[in-house]
């Protein structure tokens, strides 16, 4: 196992209790229904000149979190053979990861989102280069972030905006051009707190 495989197991590890997006926003509560079981990759990579992790921005096209940046990910669907199925499956299918080129050893606890989504990430490493293929209508750009940008708690602030009515408070960690904000700034940071420099 290489020394990032192993540092990413000892993080899972360590991971500490379940992350939500009312953690910020005490004022909204969560729906009464159960949420929902999906899954992303948290794909990294030192195949290059410095280890990075793979995001994708999602198409500005689409009804739910146009042009966000995300994770590759989604719904648990019946036919998965359970989460890590499922984020290598999604994974497959928006970001074209070849089956068996990333080796799954980890996880950190589930993000429940406000649409009803508890998110399991995945952590997984990279074992041979790919040329990423966004999946046309749901993907507009698949691309890397150094990880030492997303581990240094020190890139991370609390923005805030209103929604519903009220002010709704989340993690951010721009990179570049990309707003990386949300359930995936959240589950980030988690990583960042768990990360043995």
């Amino acid at each position: 196992m290489t020394d990032l495989a192993e540092r990413l197991k000892t993080a899972s590890a360590r991971a500490a209790e379940a992350t939500s997006d009312f953690d910020l926003n005490p004022g909204f509560l969560p729906g009464k229904a159960p949420p929902r079981d999906a899954a992303v990759l948290v794909l990294v990579s030192d195949l290059g000149a410095e280890p990075v992790l793979t995001l994708t921005k999602r198409s500005a096209a689409l009804q739910h979190h146009p042009g966000q940046i995300a994770f590759p990910g989604g719904k648990v669907d019946g036919t998965d053979a359970g989460i890590d199925a499922a984020a290598l499956r999604e994974a497959r299918e928006e970001i074209g990861l070849p089956e068996g080129a990333a080796r799954i050893v980890g996880h950190l606890k589930p993000h429940r989102t406000v649409t009803s989504f508890a998110v399991t990430p995945v952590l997984a490493v990279l074992e041979r280069p790919f040329e990423p293929l966004a999946e046309p209508g749901e993907v507009d750009e698949v691309f890397d972030v150094p990880l030492t940008h997303v581990l240094d708690p020190a890139n991370y602030v609390v923005e805030g905006r209103r929604w519903q009515g009220q002010m709704r408070y989340y993690y951010v960690a721009p990179f570049g051009p990309y707003y990386i904000w949300g359930a995936t700034a959240m589950m980030l940071r988690v990583l960042a707190e768990v990360w043995e420099p």
